[in-house]
């Protein structure tokens, strides 16, 4: 299965090898520097959480990450993409094992993570005194803004954005003169909720009420009843599938009077209303968007692979790997250091269009020294001095029996 855990795929070019190479999942090829020194022109780790409270949201986007060295592999490129998933269990002391480990293997490179408060930690104890260069698909705290953005980027956009897109939902749109909100105890919910609190208050709503919670309790009535209790215009709530499933369902049983709930990302989970047996249907969701030129076919490759359509941050990841191979044939050298030099240059403009649809094509440029900008599924993917997007789109929609559906997209602009 394509989703399996811990594993270290070699997909070698059947025009110069004439066969695929698939290595052991704990073969070691480095020395521990994060410098592979092994036979592959591009290694890149793929951190993600495949379990824990994001799991549902984490093996798609681990899936989004690895695709691009499926995809070059079935089309026989010339060149050795070695891969290897860990799972953070959506905890940051996991995610610093698994940090280690691909550090361990000769990974300078990797996708991910996921939570923020993960990422945030692997880079501080692990990817940058190793000069590991890590771009994450779906972390979005406004905190990784400030981090180096020699060795962390992300694909994903800052909650600085969405933060405000929820405020303006639910003020401007939505009419509330009241808000509360509940939110993950973490960098991610924090951070969202800063930004969201502020918003609104600009706008001159009031926010009566902003209480914190814990991953996967048993029980989340009593944040409900100090925040919907307090008969708010509407109720924003920032979190992860596995503790929403949970939040939902105690809502519908006991809090349900029609208040308007507004949540981010990392809450939308089309399985969800089944989950809770509701239809959900007072529940506005927002997330960035996957709009690039290559989505189509982005979307059509990862169907083909998976057998789904692809979710929330997919796309993100999908960009964020091809952006690290292609910055490591640029250099010319599997080290950290030298990847670093060359993300912005093979992403950036100007440069020859490369997308998912001639990626193949663009390895071969980046290697030949061709100047190239990457143009992805998720979007243009240029990277500011910081790492952040320069530009990104956001997706607004609302739940149903039948799942989740995007109404209307909005732009966003540096």
């Amino acid at each position: 299965m394509v989703g399996e855990l811990n594993r270290r795929r070699v997909l070698g070019g059947i025009g110069t090898a004439g066969a695929l190479s698939i290595a052991g999942c704990l073969d070691a090829i480095g020395e521990g520097n994060g410098n592979g020194n092994g036979d592959a022109d591009a290694m890149v780790g793929v951190l993600q959480p495949e379990s824990g409270d994001l799991g549902d949201l984490g093996t798609p986007i681990a899936d989004g990450a690895e695709l691009p060295a499926i995809q070059l592999e079935n089309e026989g490129v010339d060149f050795e993409i070695d891969i290897r998933r860990e799972d953070t269990e959506t905890t940051p002391d996991v995610g610093v094992t698994g940090a280690e480990a691909l550090v361990d293997a000769g990974y300078p490179a990797v996708t991910g993570a996921a939570a923020s408060d993960v990422t945030i930690t692997c880079a501080e104890d692990v990817w940058f005194p190793n000069e590991v260069v890590a771009i994450s698909p779906a972390s979005t705290s406004p905190d990784i803004t400030d981090m180096p953005g020699d060795y962390l980027l992300r694909t994903a956009p800052s909650d600085e954005w969405q933060g405000d897109a929820m405020a303006e939902i639910a003020v401007e749109q939505e009419g509330a003169e009241t808000v509360a909100t509940m939110f993950l105890n973490n960098d991610y919910g924090q951070g969202l909720n800063d930004v969201f609190v502020a918003g609104c208050e600009d706008r001159g709503a009031e926010v009566v009420e902003e209480v914190p919670f814990e991953p996967e309790q048993p029980s989340y009535s009593s944040e409900l009843e100090s925040t919907v209790g307090e008969e708010p215009d509407l109720l924003m709530v920032v979190g992860y599938p596995e503790s929403g499933q949970v939040i939902f369902r105690d809502f519908y049983d006991g809090f349900d009077d029609g208040t308007p709930i507004l949540v981010p990302d990392g809450l939308i989970d089309p399985a969800l209303p089944g989950q809770v047996d509701n239809p959900m249907e007072n529940v506005i969701g927002t997330a960035p968007g996957a709009g690039g030129e290559g989505a189509d076919f982005f979307n059509d490759l990862y169907e083909d692979e998976f057998g789904s359509s692809p979710g929330v941050f997919n796309a993100q990841a999908y960009d964020a790997t091809a952006v690290l191979i292609l910055a490591t044939l640029a250099g010319g050298e599997v080290d950290g250091p030298t990847i670093s030099e060359h993300v912005r240059e093979v992403a950036n403009p100007d440069g020859e269009e490369i997308g998912p649809e001639n990626l193949d094509e663009g390895l071969e440029m980046a290697a030949n020294g061709d100047e190239i900008q990457y143009r992805g599924a998720s979007g243009p993917v240029e990277f500011d001095d910081g790492g952040d997007q320069v530009a990104v789109t956001y997706d607004i929609g609302r739940y149903h029996e039948d799942g989740y559906d995007i109404d209307e997209t909005i732009e966003y602009e540096a």
